[in-house]
């Protein structure tokens, strides 16, 4: 199912979100709900909400049975935390 939300995010929703210089990745998929992260432009946009509500979901709704919902994940990557980890004990 995962990959099936992914297919759908890259040849449906990026396509429209790259106007914006933006783009939507699976995250997790979890009891019907997709969590989609933006990426890009619309990743900070004070309007990725709303983008999930009008578009994103819309789209993987139209394409994907049994997905109940799509959601955005807002959380922030382990990644990221590991770097400011890193640069508040000045080790970088």
């Amino acid at each position: 199912m995962e990959d099936k939300i992914r297919q759908v995010l890259k040849d449906k929703v990026d396509p429209v979100l790259a106007a914006h210089y933006g783009g939507a990745v699976l995250t997790h998929y979890e009891d019907g709900v997709a969590y989609v992260k933006l990426t890009g432009s619309c990743a900070g946009c004070p309007s990725a909400q709303q983008t999930i509500e009008d578009i994103v979901k819309q789209i993987v709704m139209e394409n994907m049975d049994g997905v109940k919902d799509v959601v955005l994940d807002t959380s922030v990557s382990e990644d990221l935390l590991e770097m400011a980890r890193k640069i508040l004990n000045k080790e970088i």
